[in-house]
């Protein structure tokens, strides 16, 4: 039995390796290294074009300077496994297919705006109470939605994808793959862990919880957090060894969730934050981590120390902030309110740098989102019950779509990999958009 043990952990010791030199050997040659990469790939038999996504080596060392930083300065350790049973992960996360956008390019002038191209929808599926949320895995292969009839629904993209063909024939197909119900309240946000197959989950009745969607019958939570308020908004850290909260307390929740246990900012009492949580997300290092809150500010936060690093108070006027997520590439936060108005804010000063108008939002927590390569941002107009697009440089107003849901949809949410987005709808439907070619 220890033999065994031994060669498999030589085999996996084997695969990391290749892996390691694999992506030294492609980020030494996209940065025109080629002497060096040479010598590399030589060395390891490792070949010149092997595939890997750009940067990759620099994020994942970001990472995990991020987390070693963290463990540091809170003495936490995370060698133990988050659960050694959950070994499935994504595999290989498609690259974006353009360079994010840099908004520090272009001034506030117009110029030129790009033609975001025409999209169509398609009625997948529907909960029986209204759908309130929805995730994409990060390889973009997976959905996740969740309802007010407390239910979440997982969604095989192949599979929609398979159903809006026009000349299908195989019948009828399935593309929900599996549905959980454990919650007893609505569900109110979901992420995916940034490498193994789990989603996790925050509702309304002051839960987090846990479930491995490679089982193909585990309908309940592996796992379960009981918070001390209405779970708002949850968000992993890109390490998966935390999570973060908003929730109907004042201050975000950070949970380690190999110990669960929760940490909040020591001097959080002095801080001035007067309102609970709408949304939270961490950045793409896990540096960092906004929150929107109904107090209308935006609040960036030290991902290391948890502590308030920057407060944009009254970043919708007297409105809630209903949403704010990163760019990228960290520098800039998309942030949504109640005050129909959707705005861009520079991290390092706080600055506002761009105004997204023209959509109607004043009753539902609604989303604005980026599409995937940056170069769009999409809201909701509840009035006209349109999906409205703005070129994200110029801030033009380029395209509006009916939204086709009956009443306002209430969430949107796009694919991290390619031109596709989601529609979350009072009317209980999701619905799959994507590029007219």
């Amino acid at each position: 039995m220890e033999s065994n043990n031994s060669l498999e952990q030589t085999l996996q010791d084997g695969k990391l390796y290749r892996h390691v030199n694999s992506l030294i050997v492609a980020h030494l040659r996209d940065n025109n290294l080629n002497q060096a990469a040479s010598a590399v790939a030589s060395a390891t038999m490792t070949p010149m074009n092997v595939e890997a996504p750009t940067k990759k080596l620099l994020e994942l060392v970001a990472k995990g300077l991020a987390v070693e930083k963290d463990e540091t300065l809170r003495g936490v350790s995370t060698a133990a496994p988050f659960d050694p049973v959950i070994t499935t992960g994504y595999g290989s996360i498609p690259a974006p297919r353009t360079a994010s956008v840099d908004f520090s390019s272009v001034n506030d002038t117009k110029g030129s705006s790009k033609i975001i191209p025409k999209h169509e929808s398609r009625h997948v599926s529907e909960h029986k109470n209204v759908a309130r949320c929805a995730r994409f895995s990060p390889d973009g292969r997976f959905l996740a939605t969740g309802s007010a009839d407390t239910s979440i629904k997982l969604f095989e993209i192949s599979k929609v994808k398979q159903m809006m063909q026009p000349d299908a024939r195989d019948g009828p197909v399935r593309p929900v793959v599996r549905t959980f119900y454990d919650h007893q309240q609505p569900i109110n946000d979901l992420d995916f862990h940034p490498q193994n197959t789990v989603l996790i989950s925050g509702a309304k009745d002051r839960t987090i919880k846990f479930f491995d969607f490679s089982k193909t019958v585990a309908k309940r939570a592996f796992r379960v957090i009981q918070d001390t308020h209405n779970v708002r908004s949850v968000s992993f850290h890109p390490s998966g060894d935390f999570l973060l909260a908003g929730t109907d307390h004042l201050i975000p929740h950070l949970y380690d969730i190999n110990t669960f246990k929760c940490y909040l900012p020591t001097n959080f009492q002095e801080m001035g934050v007067n309102g609970a949580i709408n949304q939270v997300r961490y950045s793409s290092t896990g540096g960092m981590y906004v929150t929107a809150s109904k107090d209308g500010a935006i609040r960036l936060w030290d991902g290391v120390t948890a502590s308030c690093a920057r407060s944009i108070d009254g970043a919708h006027g007297a409105a809630e902030a209903i949403g704010a997520n990163f760019t990228k590439d960290e520098r800039y936060i998309l942030s949504c309110g109640k005050d129909s108005s959707v705005k861009l804010w520079e991290v390092g000063t706080g600055r506002l740098v761009k105004q997204y108008l023209g959509a109607t939002h004043t009753q539902l927590r609604c989303q604005a989102i980026f599409n995937d390569t940056e170069e769009f941002v999409l809201s909701i107009d509840e009035s006209l019950n349109e999906i409205v697009a703005w070129d994200a440089l110029t801030a033009e107003k380029v395209a509006r779509w009916p939204s086709n849901h009956v009443g306002a949809p209430r969430w949107l949410e796009h694919s991290p990999v390619e031109a596709a987005f989601v529609s979350c709808g009072m009317d209980r439907s999701i619905r799959y958009w994507k590029e007219v070619l």
